[in-house]
Parts: structure tokens; sequence; C-alpha cells
């Protein structure tokens, strides 16, 4: 399982930063998650489908990040809990750099743990937890 994880968010990682040069796939960005998920952070708790409404939510996201000068996502480090044969948490630290325009780039490190799932033969992402995107952006005067 650990390989097919590992190569699942080497796509994913090319794929975000693919979606912030404005190249955004939806049918590629959906082929990440599961049919269903569910996200957890401090604003609370939300399920969803992996439906049109779900990839119009990516695009915003993805529009957003630009907005924001994200000009890259990088995965530091991915360490992976086993739950069964099927299931596991990727513990994944990013680091997102960001541009401004009257100061140099800016590096940010996050953490970000996804709950995967391997039927089939091909993992996917069916949940995440992650913390304040928000309040993170706002102590390093990003928004």
């Amino acid at each position: 399982m650990e390989t097919a994880v590992r190569d699942l968010f080497a796509r994913y990682q090319q794929f975000f930063n693919r979606a912030l040069d404005g190249d955004v796939d939806l049918d590629a960005s959906a082929s990440f998650y599961a049919s269903a998920f569910i996200a957890a952070s401090p604003s609370g708790v939300m399920a969803g489908k992996n439906d049109d409404q779900l990839g119009r939510i990516m695009e915003q996201g993805y529009e957003r990040y630009r907005a924001t000068g994200t000009k890259e996502m990088r995965i530091r480090d991915l360490r992976l809990s086993p739950i069964d044969e099927c299931h596991c948490v990727a513990h994944l630290a990013w680091t997102a750099i960001y541009s401004r325009q009257d100061a140099p780039d800016i590096s940010i490190d996050f953490d970000v743990h996804y709950l995967v799932q391997k039927l089939n033969g091909e993992p996917k992402i069916f949940g995440w937890v992650s913390g304040d995107e928000q309040a993170l952006l706002k102590e390093y005067g990003i928004v």
C-alpha cells in the first residue's frame, strides 16, 4: 500500500502545481478522491460527494490560492499510519511558497492528514483533517 499511496500524493502534488499555473483539469481532480469524503478543520466537519459541485469548489479553491500568491506546493514529508490492509492515514507535511509584490517570496509549512482507502489496487482520498489555514495565512501576512 505504501508505494501506491506515495505515488498518489506525488501525482497530487504535480496536479496541484499545474492547477496553480491555471491548468485545472476537473476530471484529474476528481480522480484523487473516493465517491464520498469527509473533511475536518477548526471551522467544522463537512461531508461531500465527488460530483460536479466538488469540481466547482476545487476550481474556486485553486483560484483563491492563485489570488493569495501561492506559487508552489511541495511535500516535505509523507508518513503513513496503516489502519488495515485497505486503509491508512497519510500524514503529509507541506510547504507552500507564496509570492508577494513588495517582499521576497515566503514559505509556510503546514500539515494535513489524509484518510486513504485502497480498493481494486487504486488508492483514493476519502477524508482529510487540516489546521486553520486562514489563521496561518493571517499570521504570515498573506491575507
